[in-house]
């Protein structure tokens, strides 16, 4: 059984909000290695585009609120990995995303396995009903504008998917500050494996 690397990624707001995507994290997203990239919105600039096409060149994108010139781009997207659907959008097409009947109505809707969204700025991950939602958070750790409070200093983060058949490993990075204000990368991993009705 094969494994596919997915990136996860969002709510970029190069440079409006955040000057670029951490070096930290540009170290680990090595070319080659990711199979896919699901961009969830406000990615806002093209040398940002272009360098999230050089990690993997199946670059899937959804129009997040601030991408103006994106009309173009669908709200929500579907892909299928093995027996995982994942479904993924950027969250503002959402009532409240932090709401989990409405986040479980979305995924019914898109009919998915797995629904990734953004908007937040903030990461999450969570299992419910049988279904995963993941939010991979800011990757550039980007202030938000009234979701949630804006003295809040928000990490960036984004989350690999490894999938495989009918469950997935997903890893997620946040840069995060010492007492000190040096910066490290915390790992954690989660799994999630889909529920299939015997037949």
């Amino acid at each position: 059984m094969t494994s596919r690397l997915v990136l996860v990624i969002g709510d970029l707001h190069i440079p409006d909000r955040a000057l670029d995507i951490p070096a930290k994290f540009k170290k680990l997203l090595t070319p080659g290695k990711i199979g896919q990239t699901l961009c969830l919105g406000n990615l806002t600039d093209k040398a940002t585009y272009e360098y999230l096409r050089s990690i993997a060149p199946d670059l899937q994108i959804v129009k997040g609120r601030f991408d103006a010139d994106a009309t173009s781009l669908p709200l929500s997207r579907v892909v299928t990995h093995g027996s995982l659907r994942i479904g993924f959008l950027e969250g503002f097409t959402m009532v409240a995303p932090t709401e989990m009947d409405l986040m479980m109505a979305e995924a019914n809707k898109l009919d998915v396995d797995v629904l990734c969204y953004g908007g937040t700025h903030r990461f999450d991950a969570y299992e419910y009903e049988n279904k995963f939602f993941v939010n991979p958070g800011s990757a550039t750790g980007a202030i938000t504008t009234g979701w949630v409070g804006e003295e809040e200093e928000m990490v960036p983060s984004f989350c690999l998917m490894d999938v495989q058949g009918i469950g997935l490993t997903l890893y997620v990075y946040q840069l995060r500050k010492d007492v000190n204000g040096m910066e490290s990368v915390n790992v954690e991993k989660i799994t999630y494996t889909k529920v299939v009705k015997a037949s």
